[in-house]
């Protein structure tokens, strides 16, 4: 996404846009010599229709400029278009949930998004840099946009995607949005009606439009998505859809980078009537690079770029949402982070680190919160990358001393791609991908933290996922993409992500809830599955709940399992299944019978024939050493002695007979 933007990598953000002196984007002398007229409509007032729209023209000329800046980096197409099989359109039915993959990490489930008809993965493709919508009113229907590798053997991507509606627990891909189209940083989000929008970035689409973004919608839960809106863009856009409850709804804002985007140093557009028509991109303060965009419950909108020494530019406008007004930004200023965002580097060699994330509190006494979290590289001490946070309590205008999320204390863990959201009753959310498991920063982990006392403390970190190579699957690019995405509910978050499971990169969704919390409270399931103990509560919460034991910590309780000699421990953890004073490590026979006699190695006394019983084979063995026996027999002598002489006088009589009888098995 924003490989294009340095003449150099392994460099941190350091801001300001071109004019920076420690940073050069290439194609900074780009201007734009044309103006593009936009009009305002006048609107019967009181009449219930919608709020005026902005609109753009149906043909706008192009920008003027000196270097075309479709042709500066890596986000237009190196390689040539493979082909990869041929697309599914829609289907009639949901698939089995048990034929999805799946990858499960202590009861968090990974559910692979970019799979074939049959729930199945894909091989020798690739899918990274995902984002992620949820429809408001049916949160079962969801939809996801990818990068789409057809074939790692090629950078040529396209505008991937698919939908799930059975709350992600199984996924559909019915194809790219447009076959052999070069696309890519996609965005998705969805309106207060459960419309879903797709932006995406084909920069070559339209040789009069360089660098141009086009925007498709879904009425359909993603099943299908009508043809692209040009929507102006640039090089890493995001865009966001007001949700508020007031005359803003509906609203769609987006921003992107000033390296190489469609109109110069006008980085900022909206759309007032769902995509239809585009507001001629204005200028935004501070030049954010790589940055996102939020709307508060009021209807302001607040921007956020990469963190420099400096901090991380924030920008608000309290008008973008006026129909009437071109959008002004009133308060443009830095939250500070302690850090800075770093690009080509460490495990994303190719990628950014993670961008900046910018999310707002929920109406009531926190809708003037503003909170900014990202992965940046300390100012200070040998750690490459922590999860920094930063809130405002009153609009921005205040930052509080930032806040680590990480609670590892070991020098030298990545902490990449951290990604926050913000749920509804306030709780904070924030997962980031973490190697302090592995010293060798070959395999990553998601971890997971969240906040309800409005980002002043942090939960525990927990891992939510297998681990995973980053490095390998790289589809021609060095990168897992730039970035993941996440949307948060009272009840928990979801998560789109990148991984590397199947040897290769694939995209995934994660459902992540406070296991504990929720099951403790109510007795809902953490993992879906069986109740062995018969009392209504399924095995996994019995065990979060403290009802169950779980010694052996293999998730099934300690009551639905065998403890042979019923010393209240299951076997999966006694060392000594039977109770014989033999270590389960030494013993051969780790389930012999209570109460029988054995030898230094577990058997139990008179088995010859080592089956772990003594049984009517080791019988007639005896009788045989018994009748023949002695010191001077040369010919059982050998096993009899060893096997069956009990009181050490190296024959086998009836003092030896009478042990063997008590540990006589019978069978």
């Amino acid at each position: 996404m924003v490989d294009e933007m340095f003449v150099r990598t392994g460099v941190p953000f350091l801001g300001g846009g071109a004019s920076s002196p420690r940073v050069r984007p290439r194609g900074s002398s780009a201007t734009i010599r044309s103006a593009i007229a936009w009009f305002l409509v006048v609107f019967l007032a009181g009449s219930g229709s919608a709020a005026p729209e902005d609109m753009s023209p149906a043909d706008p000329a192009p920008p003027s400029v000196d270097v075309l800046p479709s042709k500066q980096g890596l986000e237009v197409p190196n390689d040539p278009y493979i082909p990869g099989p041929e697309p599914i359109f829609e289907h009639p039915f949901v698939r089995p949930v048990e034929s999805q993959v799946r990858w499960v990490y202590e009861g968090y489930k990974s559910v692979q998004v970019n799979v074939d008809l049959g729930g199945n993965n894909i091989s020798g493709d690739a899918a990274n840099e995902p984002s992620i919508a949820i429809d408001p009113n049916n949160p079962d229907r969801i939809v996801i946009g990818w990068r789409q590798f057809d074939s790692i053997l090629s950078d040529f991507r396209q505008a991937g995607r698919g939908y799930s509606h059975d709350g992600g627990l199984s996924w559909i891909f019915p194809g790219v949005l447009q076959r052999g189209e070069f696309g890519s940083d996609p965005v998705v989000d969805s309106d207060p009606q459960g419309n879903f929008y797709y932006y995406s970035l084909q920069p070559e689409r339209e040789k009069s439009r360089p660098w141009g973004c086009w925007l498709y919608k879904s009425s359909n839960g993603g099943v299908t998505f009508a043809p692209g809106i040009y929507g102006y863009g640039g090089d890493k856009a995001w865009m966001t859809i007001d949700k508020t409850s007031g005359p803003s709804a509906g609203n769609i804002y987006i921003v992107w980078s000033p390296n190489a985007g469609c109109c110069g140093g006008n980085l900022f557009t909206r759309s007032l009537n769902g995509g239809q028509t585009f507001m001629p991109p204005i200028p935004v303060p501070l030049n954010p690079f790589t940055g996102t965009i939020t709307v508060a419950s009021d209807g302001s909108v607040y921007l956020c770029g990469a963190a420099d020494y400096a901090g991380a530019p924030v920008m608000r406008s309290v008008d973008a949402r006026v129909p009437v007004i071109t959008p002004t930004f009133g308060l443009a200023t830095r939250a500070y982070l302690g850090g800075t965002t770093v690009f080509g580097t460490g495990p994303n060699p190719g990628g950014l680190l993670g961008q900046i994330w910018i999310a707002t509190g929920p109406p009531g006494p926190q809708s003037r919160n503003v909170y900014v979290c990202g992965s940046v590289r300390p100012l200070t001490g040998d750690d490459p990358l922590d999860v920094m946070f930063a809130a405002s309590y009153n609009g921005g205008t205040d930052w509080a001393t930032p806040v680590r999320v990480n609670d590892d204390f070991r020098q030298g863990p990545w902490q990449w791609f951290a990604t926050m959201s913000v749920a509804p009753n306030g709780r904070i959310d924030v997962i980031w991908n973490d190697t302090r498991d592995d010293v060798s920063v070959q395999r990553s982990q998601v971890y997971y933290s969240n906040s309800n006392s409005e980002g002043r403390t942090w939960s525990t970190n927990v891992a939510v996922s297998v681990p995973f190579e980053h490095h390998v699957g790289y589809p021609q690019q060095n990168k897992l993409g730039d970035y993941y995405h996440m949307i948060s509910d009272n009840e928990g978050t979801n998560l789109a992500y990148a991984a590397t499971f199947n040897g290769e990169q694939d995209v995934y969704f994660l459902r992540i809830e406070r296991q504990l919390e929720r099951c403790v409270a109510t007795g809902e399931p953490v993992v879906a599955g069986l109740d062995c103990n018969g009392n209504g509560v399924t095995d996994d919460c019995d065990i979060k709940r403290g009802t169950s034991d779980d010694k052996d910590s293999n998730f099934i309780p300690d009551e639905c399992e065998s403890d042979f000699d019923g010393d209240g421990l299951v076997d999966g953890g006694d060392p000594d299944i039977d109770n014989d004073g033999v270590m389960n490590l030494r013993d051969i026979c780790d389930h012999t019978p209570l109460g029988y006699n054995v030898l230094k190695n577990g058997r139990t006394f008179g088995d010859l024939d080592e089956s772990c019983s003594t049984d009517l084979v080791d019988y007639g063995l005896l009788q045989a050493c018994f009748i023949e026996g002695g010191p001077s027999h040369d010919g059982l002598f050998r096993y009899c002695v060893p096997n069956f002489d009990a009181d050490g006088d190296k024959d086998v009589d009836l003092f030896d007979v009478a042990e063997f009888q008590l540990s006589y098995t019978g069978f």
